[in-house]
Order: structure tokens, then sequence, then C-alpha cells
């Protein structure tokens, strides 16, 4: 059985996979992870039950959560909760039911900005929004996807609704793949926008290599746990999965950025 669940952790960090929502029962008030914390846990300990826990990971982060006695163990975007004694495990999502709030899409959200923040843009395929620019969005994208060529089809209207496209490859067979080499004459053209442009429409462009980011911007993607295309990352580093119209896009960036107005004056 141990071995079950070390083979299931180590599988799940692999795979850097989100997780779904899910229904969690409520723990027994006696619970060791609900007990109040009197001082400062031993970092060194825990950190040394965490290494056998999940052997061959160092966590990016560990941090108490507002559940006293639960600490929130994050390797890149994954993230567990972990009792104060490092005895007990919890492979989901805490969710705050004061104020709506869901603590770990929003700690996956703060790493993944703080991640593509990191990523120069010079070294993405941009194409600008027409007029005022309202927001930017960063899409990992395969040339040979068919959704992905169904939103570029409609990159006019991205553009005409004020929302600026950052393109960062992502070939999904992976590095050295037919689709990879094709990413990487895309970027090394001299104009990578028409080269990107053709190779969606399936036309055959000019093979190229130069100096490129792809093997990086894959690995990139990988780390903040894009694991199919298109995936959208907002300026909040939310991750919009798979293809949405571009009037869908506009209105949900409309109204994310509202909220984000009303909470401002609000003061929170």
């Amino acid at each position: 059985m141990k071995r079950s669940i070390l083979l299931l952790l180590c599988t799940t960090l692999s795979l850097f996979s989100i997780p779904a929502f899910a229904e969690k029962a409520a723990a027994p008030a006696n619970a060791p992870y609900l007990r109040p914390v009197g001082n400062a846990i031993d970092m060194d300990k825990f950190k040394a039950k965490l290494a056998k826990i999940i052997p061959g990971r160092v966590p990016s982060s560990i941090k108490p959560t507002p559940l006293p006695g639960l600490y929130e163990v994050s390797y890149g975007v994954r993230i567990f909760y972990v009792s104060e004694d490092a005895d007990y495990l919890l492979d989901g999502e805490l969710l705050d039911l004061q104020s709506h709030t869901n603590l770990t899409q929003d700690a996956q959200a703060r790493t993944r900005k703080a991640i593509m923040d990191k990523v120069p843009v010079d070294s993405m395929i941009s194409f600008p929004a027409k007029g005022k620019r309202k927001h930017i969005i960063t899409v990992f994208t395969d040339i040979d996807c068919p959704y992905c060529r169904k939103l570029h089809n409609e990159m006019d209207q991205y553009n005409d609704l004020g929302i600026e496209v950052r393109y960062m490859l992502f070939p999904r067979a992976g590095v050295g793949s037919p689709s990879f080499k094709t990413a990487v004459s895309t970027w090394c053209a001299k104009d990578n926008r028409t080269a990107l442009t053709k190779a969606k429409n399936g036309e055959k462009i000019e093979s190229l290599e130069c100096k490129n980011p792809v093997a990086d911007q894959y690995k990139v993607g990988q780390e903040i746990g894009v694991n199919g295309t298109p995936a959208i990352v907002l300026e909040s580093g939310e991750i919009v999965p798979g293809y949405r119209p571009a009037k869908d896009i506009a209105a949900m960036l409309d109204q994310l950025a509202s909220m984000k107005a009303e909470a401002k004056q609000a003061g929170r």
C-alpha cells in the first residue's frame, strides 16, 4: 500500500496535472491537522519527512494555510496540503467558504504568473491589439493542433477586440519531433508572424535553424501545467485550457477586469 501511495504521488507530480474540484468530507474535530499551532514547526524535520513521502523532489515553497496545523506544499504549480507533523497529506483543492475563494487555484495562478513574468516578451511571437490594448493573453500553441489553428483563424477578431496575443511554441510531440522542427523554422523566419500563419494554414515554410527559445518555451509549458493546446494564460496567471471563441475570451477578460477594479475600490 505504501508503495502504491508513493507511486501515485510521483506520477501525479510528473504530470503536473491541475486537480479538479472535489467534494471533501468534514474532518473529525480531533484531527491532528486541525489542532492549534503553538509554535512554528521544525522546518528541517518537516522537509526530511517530505523527502521520504515524495523522494527526489524539493518543494518550491512551504507556507501555512488559514487552517491551523495545515501547510501548503508547492512543487511548481502542483500543490499538496500536509499536516504539521507531516503524517497526513491531502491532494485536492482548499476552499475558503467565507470569501468563496479557491485558495489552491489562487496559489497556482500566483506561481504560474511568477514563472511567466520571467519569460522575455521578445522571445514570443506576438500579434498586437489594434487600437488601444485592453488585455494580453499568452497562448501555448502547437502548429499541428486543429483547435490551435481555429484560434489563430480568429486572430483579427482578438486584435480588433483590443487583445494582444503572445504565442509560446509548445510542440506536443516533444523536442526533436517534426512539429518541433517546424516550430523552430517558424520562429527563425525573418517574418515569424507570417511564417506561423502559413504553417498553421498547412503551407510549407522554409526549413531554418537558429538560436531559438522553442525548447525553453516547451519546458515552461510543462512547468506551469500545460498538458494540451491551445492553453491560454491570462495576465493574472490563471489558465484557460482549450479553444474559446474570441468574443467569449474578450467578455471573460472584461468581466475579470471589472471585478478587479471593484475589489480595488473596495480595498480588498
